[in-house]
């Protein structure tokens, strides 16, 4: 096991925003398996990271069936502590975004229970948005990534924190553009506010 994370962000940010999507090993939301970010610029380009995190915990075997990812895949992988201080550095410089609150609440989660400060971060939540920008969704196969996918034409494999991330990226693009609004991802009070072209 890598006795220290190395991580470099992409090249030419700052960035708009960075969707952070995560997937985990077991009920406990704090087992952080896999983190997935997806590095937004100012021109909508996206370039997405993803590593896999050893959870130092057993794996449930209905989350492996969900996302395939086992004690093997993460058996060379750094662990949540080793892998946060070189993360922190860039996700608390920038607005993040998460489908559902699930994955801010894993971060928590992991940083309580490896004792560390949880991130200083603006998280906004891309469901509430698509709530927003498709009222109409709900009850008709909802806002989650799997209905949006097929609603929205987005193309992505589920239950992959890269490719979810990007794909919460991609919903918050799409709904900008049907509510003919910017999102203020900088607003201090944390509510979702848009700009009107």
């Amino acid at each position: 096991m890598p006795s220290h994370f190395q991580f470099t962000p992409p090249e030419n940010g700052p960035f708009r925003f960075i969707a952070v999507d995560v997937e985990t090993a077991a009920y406990d939301v704090a087992s952080i398996c896999q983190i997935g970010l997806a590095f937004v610029r100012f021109d909508h380009s996206i370039e997405t990271y993803s590593t896999y995190i050893d959870p130092c915990m057993r794996f449930a075997e209905s989350n492996t069936r969900l996302h395939g990812i086992d004690a093997e895949t993460v058996k060379d992988a750094p662990t949540f502590v080793e892998a946060l201080p070189e993360l922190r550095r860039v996700l608390e410089t920038h607005p993040l975004v998460q489908h559902s609150r699930f994955d801010e609440k894993s971060f928590d989660a992991a940083c309580r229970l490896a004792q560390l400060p949880i991130l200083k971060s603006i998280w906004i939540d891309s469901v509430s948005v698509a709530r927003k920008a498709w009222p109409e969704f709900r009850g008709n196969g909802g806002h989650g990534l799997a209905n949006l996918r097929q609603e929205l034409g987005l193309q992505f494999r589920h239950h992959d924190a890269g490719e979810d991330a990007r794909a919460a990226a991609e919903v918050i693009f799409k709904a900008e553009i049907s509510l003919g609004a910017e999102i203020k991802l900088l607003n201090p009070n944390r509510q979702l506010v848009f700009d009107f072209w």
